[in-house]
């Protein structure tokens, strides 16, 4: 089955979106990546440290990126927003430590699941040229994530 017309315009203008920020993906990766982003990040759910609540601030900024990009104002496919939503805007609270595996993992989850899609526009920002007739997995998943597959 060949894709529709819009199909392909939308594909197109993520791409062209993607490629024209490239600069700011490959940024925003650059700190996300970083020891006080991800290692420490992960390192502070293990060592049960208050401090695993500031990868909501990471994600925040790859979610308001992975927005900017967004063909015609696209949403989030609806399992990205399952997982987002858990795990933002969350306050830490002394009661979080009796608990801490149900109250911490769904930031960490929320981080890792945004920070693969920044990962992988980063990538294809610079890999692709234009939309590929034989998809990476990468960016069938991005076109996922836009409700574009």
């Amino acid at each position: 089955m060949r894709p529709t017309d819009d199909y392909e315009r939308l594909e197109r203008a993520l791409l062209a979106k993607m490629r024209e920020r490239t600069a700011e993906l490959r940024g925003l990766l650059a700190q996300v990546n970083d020891h006080w982003g991800y290692e420490d990040g992960m390192y502070r759910f293990y060592h049960q440290s208050f401090k695993v609540f500031g990868l909501q601030q990471l994600t925040e900024r790859i979610v308001a990126e992975l927005t900017s990009m967004a063909p015609e104002g696209r949403g989030f496919c609806e399992s990205f927003r399952a997982i987002l939503e858990p795990g933002m805007g969350r306050e830490f609270s002394q009661d979080d430590n009796a608990h801490w595996v149900e109250s911490t993992a769904p930031i960490v989850e929320a981080f890792l699941h945004a920070r693969y899609f920044l990962e992988m526009a980063a990538k294809y920002a610079v890999e692709l040229e234009e939309p590929p007739q034989l998809m990476p997995s990468g960016w069938a998943a991005l076109l996922s994530l836009y409700g574009l597959r």
